[in-house]
C-alpha cells in the first residue's frame, strides 16, 4: 500500500494527512449522498440570493466611471464555491441566511478582486491562458483601479450588516480578520502524488478562501471554537478535492480524491445529519 502525504496551511497552522492508496475502492462520499436535484436547487438558491445581494449593492449608477466596471468585473469573473460555502456553514450550526449573505457577497468581491488583478490586459493582445471575458472591455489603468476598490467595498458590505447588537458586531469583526489573512495568504500546498510526481493543491487563493469561507459561516452562525475550526478545515479539504478533481491523475489521483473526501466527511460527524446532506455538495464532484 502505497502513501501521499499531504501539508496542509490552515490559519497560520500546518497539518500533514496521509493518502493512502489501496488495491480496493472505497464508497465515494460514504452514505452521505444526495440527489442531484437537490444539490442543483440548493447550490442555485444559495448563488442566487448572493448574485441578487451584490447586484442591489453594486448598480450601474453615478458616477458610472467607477460603479460601470464594477459591477461588470464582479460578474463577469469565474464563480467561486466560497461564498456559497460560507452560507451553507452558518446554516450548518444553526445559523440563518440572511446573516452570512455579506460575508459571502465580500468573499465573492474579493474573489473577482484577485482574478481581475490576474488578468489585467497589459496590451491590445489577449493575455495567453486568458479566457475570454464577456462585457464591456476597459482599460488596464481602470481594472487595476477597479479591483483595488472592490477589496475595501468588500469590508464596507460587512459593516453595514443587518442587525448589528454587540454580539454581532463581535463576529463581523471576527470575520473581517479572517478575510483580511485569507486574502493576504500567498502560495500554495505541495502534495507528494507518488513516483515522482508532485502537484500543488488547495493553492493559496482557493484553499485558503474556501477555508476563510467555511469558517466566516459558522462565526456570523454563532458556531463554536470547534465547530468554526471543523469547517475550516472541511472548506479547505472542499477547495482541495475541486482542485485535485480536475488533475488528469487517473485512478491514482482519483484514490487521493476519496481519501481526502473521507477526511473531509470525518470534519462534519458532529453535525446534525439532515444538514450535512446540503453541505455535502461542496465534496461530493
Amino acid at each position: 500500500m502505497a502513501s501521499a502525504f499531504a501539508t496542509h496551511h490552515i490559519n497560520g497552522q500546518n497539518f500533514i494527512s496521509t493518502l493512502h492508496r489501496s488495491n480496493h475502492r472505497r464508497p465515494l462520499g460514504g452514505p452521505i449522498r444526495v440527489a442531484m436535484d437537490q444539490k442543483s436547487s440548493y447550490w442555485a438558491s444559495i448563488n442566487d440570493d448572493i448574485e441578487a445581494h451584490l447586484r442591489r449593492a453594486i448598480p450601474i449608477r453615478e458616477p458610472f466611471s467607477v460603479f460601470e466596471p464594477m459591477h461588470h468585473l464582479t460578474f463577469s469573473a469565474p464563480e467561486t464555491t466560497a461564498p456559497a460555502l460560507c452560507i451553507a456553514a452558518c446554516e450548518l450550526v444553526g445559523g440563518h441566511r440572511h446573516q452570512a449573505i455579506a460575508a459571502a457577497s465580500a468573499l465573492r468581491l474579493m474573489h473577482a478582486a484577485s482574478y481581475v488583478h490576474e488578468h489585467i490586459p497589459l496590451t491590445d493582445q489577449p493575455r495567453p491562458n486568458s479566457p475570454p471575458r464577456p462585457g464591456p472591455k476597459f482599460g488596464p489603468n481602470v481594472e487595476l483601479l477597479t479591483g483595488d476598490g472592490m477589496v475595501p467595498f468588500g469590508f464596507e458590505l460587512l459593516a453595514k450588516s443587518d442587525a448589528l447588537d454587540d454580539e454581532h458586531s463581535g463576529r463581523i469583526l471576527q470575520v473581517i480578520i479572517e478575510i483580511t489573512r485569507a486574502i493576504g495568504a500567498q502560495g500554495g500546498q505541495c502534495t507528494d502524488m507518488g513516483n515522482g510526481s508532485t502537484r500543488m493543491v488547495g493553492e493559496g487563493k482557493g484553499g485558503e478562501l474556501h477555508a476563510c469561507g467555511a469558517a466566516c459561516g459558522a462565526i456570523l452562525g454563532g458556531g463554536s471554537e470547534e465547530e468554526i475550526e471543523k469547517l475550516r478545515k472541511y472548506g479547505f479539504y472542499a477547495a482541495t478535492i475541486q482542485k485535485m478533481s480536475k488533475m488528469k491523475e487517473g485512478e491514482k489521483n482519483r484514490e487521493a480524491i476519496e481519501e481526502m473526501r473521507r477526511l473531509a466527511f470525518k470534519e462534519l460527524e458532529h453535525f446534525d445529519g439532515e444538514k450535512v446532506e446540503a453541505i455535502s455538495i461542496f465534496v461530493n464532484v
